[in-house]
C-alpha cells in the first residue's frame, strides 16, 4: 500500500504533546494481576468518554478526543477511516449531539505538517455550549508484554452499513515491535478489535490512552504486515502478526524538540484542503480502496 496518500491527509499542525520519550533498549515482559470490577468500570466510563464516532453521510469509524481549547476541539482518528467516506465530515460525541467539522470564524489557522507515513488524521469541532472530556495521554514505550490493555470503539453491524454502539475489550500487549510497520503501528495486542473500531483509543491501566487501533486480527484480505521502510516480515513473523490487533503508539502525534517539549495546550488547525487532495488521489489509485478492506475501520 502507498502510504504516501495516507500522509496527505494525516495532517498535524503545531500539535505538542507532553509525553516520556525513553525507549526499553530490550524486551520486557509484565505480569499483573487483574483489576477489579469496580475499577474496570471506572476505566469503561472514561474510555467512553472520550471515544466518538466519525461520520459522512453514514458511520466511517472511531475517534478520540484528544484537546480542547477556546472550545476548539480536536478528534485524532486514523486516515483510513477518513478516506473511506467523502467530506464533509462530522463528529458525534458521546451524548449524541452531532458537529460539522470546521473550525470557528475567529480562530486563525495555522501551518500545518502532515505525518509522513502514519494511518493518522486529525478533525476538529467548535462546541461553545457543550463541554467534553479529553484524553490523557502516556508514552507507548513505557509498555511491555503483558501488560493489560483497553480498547475501546464503535464496531458497524453485521451488515457494515451502521455500528453496534460503544463496546470496551480488555487484553493484553502481545507484541512490541523494533521495526514498525508501514502506516505507523507497532503496538500488537490480544484485545478484539473489530471494524468500526478504527481511530478509538488504546488505554492502560492508569486509563490514559497509549496507541490509536487500526488493524484487526485475521484480516480476510490485503498486506498490512509490511515494514515502514518496505522490507517484509519472514512468513512466520507474518503468520504471527496476523493474530493480533495493532495499534499505532501515541507518540505518533508528538512533535519532539531537542530544546524544548510544549505542553498539549499548543494551538493547532487542521487543514480541510488536505482531505480533498487524499481524495483526489485515491480516485487515481483506487486500488488503495481494496487495501482498506483488511484493515478495521
Amino acid at each position: 500500500m502507498d502510504w504516501r496518500l495516507l500522509s496527505i491527509i494525516a495532517c498535524i499542525g503545531g500539535l505538542s504533546i507532553l509525553l516520556p520519550v525513553s525507549v526499553p533498549t530490550s524486551p520486557r515482559v509484565a505480569v499483573e494481576q487483574p483489576l477489579s470490577q469496580g475499577l474496570t468500570t471506572k476505566l469503561q466510563h472514561t474510555a467512553e468518554s472520550i471515544t466518538v464516532k466519525v461520520l459522512a453521510d453514514g458511520f466511517l469509524g472511531s475517534g478520540i478526543l484528544i484537546k480542547e481549547q477556546d472550545s476548539v476541539y480536536t478528534v485524532l482518528t486514523n486516515a483510513h477511516v477518513m478516506i473511506s467516506g467523502e467530506p464533509p465530515y462530522k463528529i458525534q460525541t458521546p451524548d449524541s449531539r452531532v458537529f460539522e467539522v470546521k473550525l470557528p470564524k475567529q480562530v486563525k489557522k495555522l501551518d500545518t505538517n502532515c505525518l509522513n507515513g502514519k494511518d493518522l488524521a486529525i478533525l476538529q469541532f467548535y462546541s461553545p455550549n457543550h463541554r467534553y472530556a479529553v484524553a490523557s495521554l502516556d508514552s507507548a514505550s513505557n509498555l511491555s508484554v503483558g501488560n493489560q490493555v483497553f480498547a475501546a470503539g464503535f464496531p458497524f453491524d453485521v451488515e457494515g452499513t451502521q455500528d453496534v454502539g460503544f463496546v470496551f475489550k480488555a487484553g493484553e500487549v502481545s507484541w512490541v515491535l523494533d521495526k514498525t510497520l508501514e502506516g505507523g503501528y507497532r503496538i500488537g495486542y490480544t484485545n478484539d478489535i473489530q471494524k468500526g473500531m478504527s481511530g478509538g483509543p488504546l488505554l492502560n491501566r492508569q486509563g490514559k490512552v497509549v496507541a490509536i487501533n487500526g488493524i484487526h486480527a485475521e484480516p480476510l484480505w490485503g498486506e498490512p504486515y509490511t515494514y515502514q521502510d518496505g522490507t517484509q516480515p519472514e512468513a512466520p513473523l507474518k503468520k504471527r502478526m496476523s493474530k493480533y490487533s495493532w495499534g499505532i503508539p501515541i507518540e505518533a502525534i508528538v512533535e519532539l524538540k531537542t530544546s524544548s517539549i510544549k505542553d498539549v495546550n499548543s494551538k493547532f488547525s487542521f487543514s480541510q484542503k488536505c482531505v480533498g487532495e487524499a481524495h483526489r488521489q485515491l480516485e487515481q489509485k483506487s486500488h488503495a480502496v481494496l487495501y482498506f478492506g483488511s484493515i478495521s475501520r
